[in-house]
């Protein structure tokens, strides 16, 4: 069976999805140990049975709210074979933060580009290809209230659940110099401890000591120069 979940920034249309995915094959329960509603379904797409949850809405996985640290607990927990990404499409920039958060966490990523529609009704267009090979990982667009795209969602979510995870991190994200010197700091000094000298996924986001530089934090998000090329305004006939 493949164990994947949805996560996504609140009002994306995550859950929309989640119910065009699983229709009315759901249970709602909550987390371990929290008042946070866990709902869960299944279904079955090429003869491959698909345990589904929805994830609470979320903007980052810091842990600073209850919802962020049920959401990143489950991924770095449970590890489920595929992560659902669902990103709004019509603004890309500030979803595309906790895109970056899932990466750090090498997750097995799936990007669900949704509000394809109204995309196309701000006469805007997404360089979809490039957009995934930039990311690593596949990028489907999806309008959730028409269902489009959901048949091509589940075939991604086989195709990359059948992927053998790799060993390493799929991709290496610079966030700049300032925060690069810094993680490069808090690895030498987790190895000089006595653990081990990788990156530390969950310190991403988390706040620096008094001794450490302050960052602006807005530096994570993907910066509009990234960003050009990608999305842009079609061309007047």
């Amino acid at each position: 069976m493949i164990r994947a979940a949805l996560i996504g920034n609140p009002n994306v249309g995550k859950t929309e999805i989640f119910n065009r995915l699983t229709g009315l094959s759901q249970n709602v329960g909550n987390f371990p140990g929290v008042t946070v509603e866990k709902k869960a379904g299944r279904l079955v797409h090429k003869g491959q049975q698909i345990e589904l949850v929805d994830l609470p809405g979320t903007y980052s996985l810091t842990a600073h709210a209850v919802d962020e640290l049920v959401a990143r607990d489950y991924i770095v927990i449970e590890r489920p074979d595929v992560i659902v990404d669902i990103v709004d499409g019509s603004n890309l920039e500030r979803n595309l933060y906790l895109t970056m958060l899932l990466l750090e966490m090498d997750a097995n990523l799936v990007i669900a580009l949704n509000r394809w529609d109204m995309v196309a009704a701000r006469d805007t267009r997404i360089d979809v290809e490039k957009l995934s090979r930039l990311l690593g990982c596949p990028v489907v667009p999806t309008a959730a209230i028409t269902g489009e795209g959901l048949k091509e969602l589940k075939d991604s979510i086989v195709d990359v659940a059948g992927q053998k995870r790799a060993e390493g991190p799929k991709s290496a994200i610079n966030y700049g110099d300032d925060i690069e010197q810094l993680v490069k700091r808090r690895q030498r000094t987790h190895a000089a401890s006595g653990g081990a000298s990788e990156a530390l996924p969950h310190e991403v986001g988390a706040r620096p000591s008094r001794s450490e530089p302050k960052l602006n934090t807005h530096a994570l998000y993907p910066s509009r120069s990234e960003l050009r090329g990608i999305t842009f305004k079609n061309k007047q006939s």
